[in-house]
């Protein structure tokens, strides 16, 4: 009898656990999605260039945006030059991107040169998305296959979501193509 009780107490110590946690896992839910809303909307507000969002995921795409523009800094090597004339924040001038020529490649770096992140053939800089994730988690160089890239911070993007660079490659998709400034 007694083992009985201590059961049914473990029981409903852990039922009543699980109920607390889903609660609470709601609640995050629901701050989340508005977390993630918001990540969108300022995706868009923030994006550069005209967006071809044809057969695109619109959710996707926003997000995307804000990933690479708010906190990737994808811009500062991979755009040359990377601000507009008069649009250089390291100036003092109000920023403006350089949406001529927007992630378009070209910027060196010693012996490398920053690759061009636009669409090719309907593809982000030409590759699949199990490229890029392969290129984001494990810096697989596809021009060079016996090294890993350098330069690109990919260390640092490794450990994103599946669904953050899913956000990205799909913004990528639906951003003009560019070629290198000088």
């Amino acid at each position: 009898m007694k083992r009985f009780l201590l059961l049914s107490a473990a029981t409903l110590t852990i039922i009543a656990t699980y109920s607390s946690v889903k609660v609470a896992a709601h609640g995050d839910d629901e701050r989340y999605e508005r977390t993630e809303k918001s990540r969108i909307e300022r995706g868009f507000q923030i994006n550069p260039v005209r967006l071809n969002l044809y057969d695109k995921d619109l959710e996707l795409v926003g997000l995307g945006s804000y990933l690479v523009n708010a906190t990737g800094g994808c811009n500062d090597c991979h755009t040359n030059p990377s601000y507009a004339n008069g649009g250089n924040p390291f100036l003092g001038q109000p920023k403006q991107v350089n949406a001529d020529h927007y992630l378009g490649g070209g910027q060196h770096f010693g012996p490398f040169v920053s690759r061009n992140l636009t669409p090719e053939k309907g593809l982000h800089a030409g590759r699949t998305y199990r490229e890029i994730k392969q290129i984001m988690r494990r810096g697989t160089d596809f021009d060079n296959p016996s090294q890993l890239l350098q330069v690109m911070p990919w260390p640092g993007y490794q450990d994103l979501s599946d669904h953050d660079l899913r956000a990205i490659y799909e913004y990528l998709r639906a951003i003009p193509p560019a070629t290198p400034g000088s």
